[in-house]
């Protein structure tokens, strides 16, 4: 597999600190297999949320809780870099307003407002890895008496060093009461409308808010599996006044509250397609949106599962992880076509690093064209039925016999032989503005029949070959 889209390694994930920890994967893998009787809350799902369509979440609290002592959750999976928010509380005017997103350095702040004066908590460290999922926990806790622990922020297990933060101003927040938690105001999940307004883009999943509740989240949220891998695990915690657990398991109502609290959020502009099964410990592949060669200039959206292929030059967008053993299934949607040879579907050498579109002579590409050829690095001829808008093209590697299928509506095309040895990843070529969405698994439009590899995995509109699977990280582990 090529590097990318794994969730954080932990350091030390054997040492005495994560005693009890090997327990709790334990109980976690008897959750997944139904063997555990009283079945903690643990979620398969997330939300896909757009910035484009001002996708997000609110909730207005009705009574106060701790102002001083809380703790929030969340997995979180970017789509696009730059300043972006993970959750808000804008308060009552400018004055006091709590801010936690990644800013235009990719760095995590958190800011605390109160009478114009800002404590914050600010990373060095930057976190640009659009196909990995961070679990990122924040611990608010004013009233602590030691002055480098009234805010922690936590990634992937590990707590961040004092040393590894460029802004410490929290430490002077002793006692402050913060804008979350009080009564009356609103709480954004994915937007933020103060200092750094905007709207978040990509994927978050089990989002969980406990109040007065600041100890240690490494035993509360995840472990480190026997990969030294930070995994989820089911929240048997505490919630307290205002308390909620998001796990996106119910597609007509993404803001239902699974905690006891009943605290549903609101939905905005996200509906049932939004909800999706990329989540920590099934972690999908999609188009790369870091990915830019020459020209290309390819605006993303739906999670980076849709490319829209901008400009007059031709484009291509490549997915964010490559097999090189195995046998794998996706399809590509073409939302919009030219329907000729400008229209191309098929793998490329994730080690490609040219300008030119794998549609010119370009070593260990294959493509299936809308003209109905095929193209072996570079050397175009006939092959299958043309293509078009609306058209789905499934594409079967089996980098085990390396072979490649392609196929028009769940009809094969034939059989092309490729180059073995190769760490291919699947792409998409096009120009003008046509659109084409990829469905590794999870896909970003509605599917009519709907099946799943061998594993229960995915969604797909036709049937997956047998021995074939879904390209992502779980399978990934078994079979890649």
């Amino acid at each position: 597999m090529a590097n990318g889209g794994i969730i954080g390694k932990v350091n030390n994930p054997t040492s005495s600190t994560a005693t009890g920890v090997w327990q709790q994967e334990e109980q976690y893998e008897a959750v997944r297999d139904g063997t555990w009787p009283e079945k903690p809350l643990f979620t398969t799902k997330s939300a896909r949320f757009n910035d484009g369509s001002s996708d997000y979440l609110n909730i207005t609290p009705g009574s106060d809780g701790s102002r001083v002592a809380w703790t929030f959750s969340t997995w979180i999976k970017r789509s696009a870099l730059g300043a972006m928010p993970i959750f808000s509380t804008p308060g009552n005017n400018s004055n006091i307003y709590d801010e936690f997103y990644f800013n235009a350095s990719d760095k995590i702040q958190f800011s605390a407002v109160v009478s114009g004066t800002q404590y914050a908590l600010r990373t060095k460290r930057v976190f640009r890895d659009t196909s990995a999922w961070y679990h990122i926990v924040l611990i608010f806790n004013s009233n602590n008496s030691t002055a480098g622990d009234r805010m922690q922020l936590w990634i992937n297990g590990v707590r961040t060093a004092e040393a590894d933060l460029e802004d410490t101003t929290f430490k002077n927040a002793q006692n402050y009461n913060s804008a979350t938690n009080k009564s009356g105001y609103i709480i954004y999940l994915s937007r933020v409308t103060t200092n750094t307004a905007g709207y978040y883009d990509g994927y978050m999943s089990e989002v969980i808010f406990q109040n007065a509740a600041v100890d240690s989240p490494v035993n509360k949220f995840g472990v480190a599996n026997s990969d030294g891998v930070w995994t989820p695990i089911p929240f048997a915690g505490t919630y307290g006044t205002n308390g909620f657990n998001l796990q996106f398991e119910n597609a007509a109502a993404l803001g239902t509250d699974s905690s006891p609290n009943g605290n549903t959020f609101t939905v905005n502009n996200l509906t049932s397609i939004d909800q999706s099964t990329d989540y920590p410990e099934v972690n999908f592949a999609t188009w790369n949106s870091l990915f830019r060669r020459g020209t290309i200039t390819s605006t993303f959206t739906d999670g980076n599962l849709t490319s829209n292929f901008a400009g007059g030059a031709q484009q291509f967008s490549l997915t964010t992880f490559g097999v090189t053993t195995g046998k794998w299934y996706a399809e590509v949607k073409w939302i919009s076509a030219h329907g000729n040879g400008a229209t191309a579907t098929g793998i490329l050498d994730m080690a490609y690093t040219g300008t030119a579109d794998p549609n010119n002579a370009v070593t260990n590409a294959f493509a299936y064209f809308g003209s109905g050829q095929k193209n072996v690095s570079g050397t175009a001829s006939s092959y299958g039925a043309s293509y078009g808008a609306g058209d789905i093209i499934g594409i079967a590697l089996n980098c085990d016999n390396n072979q490649i299928t392609f196929y028009k509506n769940g009809a094969s095309q034939g059989v092309i032989s490729i180059i073995a040895g190769v760490t291919y990843g699947i792409f998409g070529s096009e120009y003008d503005g046509r659109v084409a969405s990829l469905n590794t698994g999870s896909p970003p439009y509605a599917i009519s029949s709907g099946n799943a590899d061998a594993n229960g995995y995915g969604n797909f509109e036709y049937a997956v070959p047998s021995g074939y699977y879904s390209l992502n990280t779980k399978n990934l582990g078994e079979f890649g």
